[in-house]
């Protein structure tokens, strides 16, 4: 999504692609990975990780970016404290981890937003791991909310949208934990991105993995059992393993819940996740973030990588635009007491 960037192509820099590796992916899932997990710095790093597997084994992550926050023709209107504070109160009493998508655009209040409001974690997105303006913005949320941040993402889908190379992308990583040596940091791309060939220096400089599985992607979805999808991420998290061996927190996943001719529902939604919380129950090694907070309606006419027209890409939330729950918010249990309001 473009939720942080303005002119930037979507989180998914276009999801259709994915269709056109859905049955390679799906194999890939479900065999072997070659090659030994990028684990030499495991121990090291393991400090620097533990808040984050407390966060991931504990409580409930959610992928959020403001309601107020809009692009369209490649300007984006930037979110109210206001608007920010409104939204995360709908969301706190049934979540208390955020991923956020940027650093810019009013997103910048949310960390002091979330902490006042009783969050209990948040990663921190960067839209542009290159824009020092943004990273700083980020290192700063960090250094404020010392007991909040547990994580920087640096980037949404970079790498697939072709825009730095691997190795510019490691190196940029690499450089910046000379300024953050205590925050895990990380970077989004869809599975398939993690787990090629030549993705190991990248995954190198990761202390913790944040990819993108969407079985609505994949050729058999429509199809298929709901059942079938939450195997899927679950054996897409398995087979990551086998080439990562830091925690991995799933940033997207998730059924919209229209167009139905596409075989989206607010059932479908519901259903999935009842499905995935029972094959994936959180640990500190692997979990999964619910994907998104809100529907988003200018998604729609936001620009595309791949022409023509896209209207699930508005039906991901939770919650509506209007910050009503949709059938999915009554099948999420209750969090921990220790980790409610």
């Amino acid at each position: 999504m473009t939720f942080g960037g303005a002119g930037r192509r979507g989180p998914a820099a276009d999801r259709r692609v994915r269709a056109l590796v859905g049955v390679l992916a799906c194999l890939l899932a479900f065999t072997p990975a070659a090659g030994a997990p990028a684990c030499a710095n495991d121990e090291a790093a393991a400090p620097r990780r533990a808040r984050l597997r407390q966060a991931m084994a504990d409580g409930r992550f959610i992928a959020y970016a403001p309601t107020s926050i809009t692009v369209a023709d490649g300007r984006a209107t930037p979110a109210s404290a206001a608007s920010i504070r409104a939204d995360l109160l709908v969301l706190r009493p049934h979540f208390d981890g955020l991923i956020t998508y940027g650093a810019r655009n009013g997103a910048e209040a949310i960390p002091a937003i979330a902490r006042e409001l009783g969050f209990r974690a948040l990663v921190v997105g960067v839209w542009d791991p290159f824009d020092d303006g943004e990273v700083e913005a980020a290192l700063r949320a960090t250094r404020n909310a010392p007991g909040l941040v547990v994580g920087i993402a640096l980037g949404n889908e970079w790498q697939f949208a072709r825009r730095p190379r691997a190795a510019e992308l490691a190196a940029r990583i690499a450089a910046l934990k000379a300024r953050a040596p205590d925050v895990p940091l990380a970077t989004t791309e869809p599975f398939h991105v993690f787990d090629a060939d030549g993705a190991a220096p990248l995954l190198g400089t990761l202390d913790f993995l944040l990819p993108n599985v969407h079985p609505v992607f994949q050729p058999w979805f429509q199809r298929a059992p709901t059942a079938t999808a939450a195997d899927f991420v679950a054996n897409v998290l398995a087979r990551l393993a086998m080439r990562f061996c830091g925690p991995i927190l799933v940033k997207e996943t998730g059924v919209p819940t229209a167009p139905a001719a596409a075989g989206f529902s607010e059932a479908r939604q519901a259903e999935f996740y009842r499905a995935l919380g029972a094959r994936l129950p959180p640990t500190g090694k692997r979990a999964f973030a619910y994907f998104a907070a809100f529907d988003a309606p200018w998604r729609v006419a936001d620009e595309q990588a791949a022409p023509g027209y896209h209207p699930e890409e508005a039906h991901w939330g939770l919650f509506d635009e209007r910050r009503q729950p949709k059938p999915v918010v009554a099948a999420i249990p209750p969090l921990a007491s220790r980790y409610s309001q």
